[in-house]
């Protein structure tokens, strides 16, 4: 289960004697190494509460993927696990609340797994439409002389920054470059050739939400949501949630339904 940034993570641990038997270690350590490559050791009480089973409350302070490290002595032994944590403003196509109200749910037991969802909904969506959710966007253009730089996350809003790569290169300003938002295409306005490598920094997205784009990822949500009932096949005819053929790519994660809806904003292949 991901945890919020700045939420606090509670760490466990068995440590067990050769024969299988939960025991007191004589020394416990854990070790967590950060996204950024940094580690901390947060101190262990020692004994624990209930023999054997160690705990660890872990303020998160950065985004990603966390390694988590138990070693005991006496006996020797050691655990190894995971710890994920969420950016401060995931990108979610909707809230907590409507995806409940769409699948119907009225208790909060199922709000992480709801929370989960949403997220590889979100990663659905914006494989045939781009960004979604407003975002920054920081890109390297590997061009030499170019007419155009062609921005990777359509619909593209606006640009911060067109700048060198490479010391004694030479960067642009803004003003002077124009921005097709639909198409990402960026232009001098004067015609001239723009000399790379470079970094486009700009943001991307969509400022409104159309029905037809929040509408698709509730089937989405809906026909992800059902494989919590166990395995099925899918199914050829006219219901919302059926699937003709496997997406390359998302297999049979997308109804045709979904799909439909989602036509008049996909962008061409290899675009989103």
């Amino acid at each position: 289960m991901p945890f919020d940034l700045g939420a606090t993570a509670r760490l466990t641990a068995e440590c067990r004697d050769p024969g299988g038997t939960l025991t007191n270690a004589i020394t416990a350590a854990v070790t967590i190494t950060l996204p950024d490559g940094t580690t901390t050791s947060p101190a262990v009480t020692n004994p624990p509460a209930q023999t054997g089973q160690y705990t660890v409350d872990y303020p998160t302070v950065q985004a990603g993927r966390h390694t988590v490290r138990w070693v005991f002595t006496a006996p020797a032994y050691a655990y190894v696990d995971v710890l994920d944590v969420r950016e401060a403003a995931p990108a979610w196509i909707f809230s907590l609340a409507d995806g409940k109200s769409h699948l119907k749910l009225t208790t909060t037991s199922q709000d992480e797994e709801v929370r989960r969802w949403i997220g590889a909904t979100t990663r659905c969506v914006e494989w045939f439409v781009g960004p979604v959710a407003v975002r920054t966007v920081t890109e390297t253009h590997h061009v030499g002389w170019a007419e155009a730089l062609a921005l990777r996350q359509m619909p593209a809003l606006a640009l911060t920054s067109v700048a060198a790569v490479l010391d004694g290169g030479t960067s642009y300003a803004v003003a002077d470059l124009d921005l097709d938002g639909a198409t990402g295409i960026v232009r001098r306005k004067d015609g001239g050739l723009m000399i790379g490598p470079l970094r486009a920094t700009y943001t991307a997205g969509r400022r409104i939400v159309t029905e037809n784009i929040s509408s698709a990822a509730e089937l989405i949500l809906q026909h992800l949501w059902r494989t919590r009932q166990g395995p099925g096949r899918p199914q050829r005819g006219g219901e919302d949630f059926d699937v003709t053929e496997p997406i390359p790519g998302l297999g049979y994660a997308i109804p045709n339904r979904a799909l439909q809806l989602l036509s008049p904003d996909q962008l061409p292949p290899g675009m989103a």
